[in-house]
């Protein structure tokens, strides 16, 4: 009998101990499933590495009278079919007015392909100046095959950035695109 309350005993701390090995298996799993979109939230909002912030409004808040260059830049991650580019390669941007440019995509196979663009900001410094109105970064564009379009990217230059002392030295921005297949397996 009590070679049986032992084995029982045992048999009670095994399923604990394997219960919560489980658990935080799939707490890990996630967390770390979670962990990607957190990310790339808090970059948005701050700036951080690089990541121009979002504009909740879709009001700039209006021209100081100073220009920056605004380079725009287009690459393809590999395994990506489609033709990328800006349809400028430079604009001349007035610091705090709503500026719109616009990329090309151009779908070259004979299947439709979904692509998901990221975004960066270079120099760094100056992500947190930059504030995207609207994007074709903020959702997955499908292309049929052979189609093109044009994705537009409507933001501007927060007027702070002219009373940072660190930013004085930035009289050029470029805003870089990179598009990745969403749609591969």
């Amino acid at each position: 009998m009590a070679a049986h309350a032992v084995g029982s005993a045992r048999r009670r701390a095994n399923i604990r101990l394997a219960t919560g090995c489980v658990l935080l298996v799939l707490t890990m799993g996630g967390l770390a499933f979670a962990s990607a979109p957190a990310y790339r939230l808090f970059c948005q909002l701050t700036g951080y590495e690089g990541t121009p912030r979002v504009a909740i409004g879709a009001i700039a808040p209006g021209a100081t009278g100073r220009q920056m260059v605004v380079r725009l830049d287009a690459s393809l991650n590999q395994g990506m079919p489609w033709r990328f580019v800006p349809e400028q390669r430079e604009v001349r941007v007035p610091v705090g007015e709503q500026t719109l440019v616009s990329y090309l995509a151009h779908n070259p196979t004979n299947q439709q392909v979904t692509g998901r663009a990221t975004f960066n900001v270079t120099p760094e410094k100056a992500a947190a100046y930059v504030a995207k109105v609207a994007c074709f970064c903020f959702t997955e564009q499908t292309l049929a095959p052979q189609e093109s379009a044009h994705m537009p990217v409507s933001f501007y230059i927060d007027p702070a950035i002219l009373q940072d002392p660190q930013m004085s030295d930035v009289t050029t921005i470029t805003l870089s695109y990179t598009f990745f297949r969403a749609d591969a397996s």
